[in-house]
């Protein structure tokens, strides 16, 4: 799929999902995904409508605190920052464990944030080539009271012998029509870059001039080629100091995209996803 099919794609997912949702929110990294989204939201609105969620867990790179203040000045964003002041008081850390570490730094910071904000639906920058379980998700995903995702309920109708009717089957693909409209749900979660890889992500930032955090580029021989916290996340070997150098870099690579992130392993990933988090 080139660019602009990717491009018309996000458009037309941001458009239903701003038709469909009476308050959703974005949550945002303020990585290279989050930035794509931003702008791809930027050019359906004219504008960014949506506050934005950032999860701030006290173990934030100090540069990613730098440019979102840079992002929001540009856009003119409302931020909303989630934090979980009772488990940072706690000195949780990856030391306790770290899905657990994650749940109460990361899972539980959204949830607070979402009932406080008392928002519907939330526009995630996840991608399905990121990491197998992520590969499963689709572009409108709902979540059930405890945030767990919710890939089907009660059928009451008694059209199926199982009793149980699936949330994730009226996807058409080919046809751009999604499932959006679900009940009991705590908010329905929107994915409006699931159909890009990270190659086009950044052959697009390349396109259009997107600036991007600085992490991303080479320094003392090392990068960082995926963003998290700063006791999970290591760098990987790199010389790549511009966008064209790291599109090269990565139609090399054999390496995930997660690989220096502590919760990249399958266990962590699908934990993190029963917890609510993913």
């Amino acid at each position: 799929m080139d660019l602009k099919q990717l491009e018309g794609k996000s458009v037309y997912i941001l458009r239903e999902a701003k038709a469909q949702f009476k308050n959703p929110a974005i949550l945002c990294s303020f990585g290279k995904d989050s930035i794509l989204m931003l702008h791809l939201i930027k050019k359906t609105f004219d504008s960014v409508p949506f506050p934005v969620i950032y999860i701030d867990t006290g173990c934030d790179f100090p540069e990613t605190r730098a440019f979102m203040s840079e992002v929001k000045k540009e856009f003119g964003l409302k931020i909303v920052v989630a934090r979980n002041e009772e488990a940072i008081k706690k000195k949780t850390s990856p030391d306790n464990g770290e899905p657990e570490c994650c749940t109460a730094l990361r899972t539980d910071a959204l949830k607070q944030a979402m009932k406080k904000g008392g928002f519907d639906a939330l526009i995630v920058g996840i991608r399905r080539d990121e990491h197998g379980m992520r590969s499963k998700e689709h572009f409108f995903s709902p979540r059930d009271n405890d945030f767990r995702w919710k890939v089907c309920e009660e059928d009451k109708e008694g059209s199926s012998d199982s009793g149980l009717k699936s949330l994730q089957d009226p996807e058409f693909s080919g046809w751009d029509i999604y499932a959006s409209e679900y009940s009991d749900t705590s908010h329905v979660r929107v994915h409006p870059l699931l159909h890009w890889t990270e190659e086009e992500v950044w052959e697009y930032i390349l396109q259009k001039g997107i600036k991007v955090n600085p992490l991303y580029f080479s320094k003392n021989g090392k990068r960082y080629r995926s963003l998290g916290c700063i006791p999970c996340t290591q760098p990987v070997e790199s010389d790549a100091k511009t966008v064209e150098a790291i599109i090269i870099e990565l139609k090399k690579s054999k390496n995930a995209e997660r690989h220096g992130r502590l919760s990249a392993n399958q266990y962590a990933m699908k934990k993190l996803q029963s917890l609510g988090y993913i």
